[in-house]
């Protein structure tokens, strides 16, 4: 019951310092943020910046 009472409280808070109308703009926001979060962490963490030229110069031969 005490988490939820906190949660009310700042949800109250919130409300108070951004004011009813920027509610929509402050529920995309963080819908956006969500969705960016997810997408990476399907992403790969490391990005290969090398050359073309040097990776075909660094594979082994078959």
């Amino acid at each position: 019951m005490g988490g939820l009472t906190g949660l009310l409280i700042i949800i109250i808070v919130v409300l108070i310092l951004t004011g009813f109308n920027k509610l929509p703009e402050l529920g995309s926001g963080l819908g956006r943020s969500i969705k960016n979060f997810k997408r990476s962490l399907n992403e790969p963490d490391e990005i290969d910046v090398t050359p073309e030229a040097e990776r075909k110069k660094d594979e082994p031969r078959q």
